[in-house]
């Protein structure tokens, strides 16, 4: 049996549940973030931007040039900068993630009131976007709940009550958020949170499995609760089974802006669940690339950056969980 949170949260079972997604492919004045990962922080620095497509098709990279964009999805142009990295012998093993922060698209729009013309169409839509799992299972809805949009994803954020919330607003960054998660389940436990004034936050990046591809996404929410809603700048970290791979994936790579970290019979290391075959696709790699690398992607493997910066952890995790191993898992992060 699973021990549980608080010995009264019931989370029952763990289902593997993606979420469908459509990519639509680059066109001329979107604008792209890049994040560069597996080089020097010094060199990673000057790639970690924002770039907007030019009316030509192109964007122009650090130490490439320009780089022909439209028609390409983002994962696909990930995987087109990555090549020519490495063909130019810039570097070996680079990890390249791209999000489409702003998809501006027009619409031709006529009239009597003046001649036919073009005019920008926004990609944000104008009213919450419903979080439903696939077969219409609803997401957790609390009192004071908002779902929104963070780079295009979706994006939930449980608010406390009024009287208990603050300034800077204290909250936890929770993973996996799903068209189903976080799930009914988990109420209780987050009712908890609200109560004591601890707002939840979570942004839906899909089964990225702990991919650097996520965490641009994730620095997309950080800086929408941080520099626009007021809250603190170092969020606790909550991963419930694969959102261990989420959260110390993202953690492993910002420790310095990590509160702590919590996690619920948590996956840290991706061999164990959902396995290379499953994970080594959200990587843009074959699962026989991923077990060569390891080292570089598997959140346990760099466990000892969270150590280092004496991030406090606290995990909950049964020795009889057949899905998520505990010896390989939980065991293994502490004895790291």
């Amino acid at each position: 049996m699973r021990f549980l949170l608080l010995a009264l949260l019931l989370l029952n079972g763990f289902v593997a549940e993606g979420s469908a997604e459509t990519i639509a492919p680059v066109r001329p004045g979107d604008i792209l973030e890049m994040r560069l990962g597996g080089v020097p922080a010094e060199v990673s620095q000057d790639f970690n931007s924002r770039y907007t497509v030019s009316q030509e098709g192109s964007i122009n990279v650090p130490l490439i040039g320009q780089m022909r964009s439209v028609g390409l999805t983002p994962p696909q142009l990930e995987k087109a900068v990555q090549t020519r990295l490495i063909a130019g012998k810039l570097f070996t093993n680079p990890a390249v993630s791209i999000i489409l922060v702003q998809n501006n698209r027009f619409v031709s729009v006529g009239g009597g009131v003046g001649p036919p013309q073009r005019q920008l169409a926004s990609a944000a839509p104008s009213a919450p976007i419903p979080a439903k799992a696939p077969g219409g299972r609803p997401r957790l809805a609390l009192p004071d709940t908002e779902n929104f949009t963070v780079a295009d994803r979706p994006a939930f954020l449980f608010l406390p009550p009024a009287a208990r919330r603050s300034q800077p607003q204290p909250w936890i960054f929770y993973a996996p958020t799903l068209p189903p998660y976080p799930d009914e389940a988990e109420r209780w436990m987050h009712e908890q949170f609200l109560a004591v004034g601890i707002a939840v936050a979570g942004v839906d990046v899909g089964e990225a499995y702990g991919s650097p591809r996520s965490h641009a996404i994730f620095d997309a929410l950080l800086r929408e609760l941080t520099e626009r809603r007021g809250f603190a700048a170092k969020p606790c970290l909550f991963g419930r089974s694969r959102g261990g791979l989420w959260v110390s994936s993202w953690a492993i790579a910002n420790p310095a802006r990590v509160a702590g970290l919590i996690g619920i019979y948590p996956v840290f290391d991706f061999r164990t669940y959902p396995k290379l075959e499953k994970a080594a696709p959200a990587y843009h790699l074959t699962p026989e690339e991923m077990a060569a690398r390891a080292a570089e992607f598997n959140p346990i493997e760099r466990i000892g950056v969270l150590a280092k910066a004496a991030v406090p952890a606290l995990l909950i995790h049964g020795d009889a969980d057949t899905v998520v191993p505990l010896r390989e898992n939980s065991a293994e992060f502490v004895r790291r």
